[in-house]
């Protein structure tokens, strides 16, 4: 069974920065990028950035625009997300997945092989 493992949660004050990892657990897979979500308490998971291995290209939700950056190595899909510039509002567990679809997924049913999420916790 594949699943992702993220690592590098944590609790920063506001201001600070982390840099999360996602690294494959299980057999080899294709797939066509990999994606960062963020699910806060009680709201619904959302779209945090994203890259396509066919150009390297990336996507991100417009909040963390300029703040967040997205790596990845399609050949053992892995990816990186380089969180600079924190808010309190930026709390949340964080999710990395495969993305199945081509383009510039956003939609949680585009991405499968889903991790057990890494806490982020941002204190004013």
């Amino acid at each position: 069974q594949v699943r992702m493992v993220e690592s590098g949660g944590g609790s920063v004050q506001a201001g600070g920065s982390l840099r999360l990892s996602c690294a494959p657990s299980g057999r080899t897979f294709s797939r066509y990028g990999m994606g960062w979500f963020r699910q806060a308490p009680y709201k619904e998971r959302e779209f945090v950035a994203g890259i396509t291995w066919n150009d390297g290209s990336t996507h991100y939700a417009d909040a963390v625009k300029g703040r967040f950056t997205i790596s990845g190595r399609s050949a053992n899909n892995t990816a990186w997300l380089q969180m600079n510039s924190l808010r309190p509002e930026d709390t949340g567990v964080y999710y990395c997945a495969a993305a199945w679809t081509t383009g510039w997924p956003r939609r949680t049913q585009e991405y499968d092989y889903w991790g057990q999420g890494t806490q982020v916790t941002v204190s004013s």
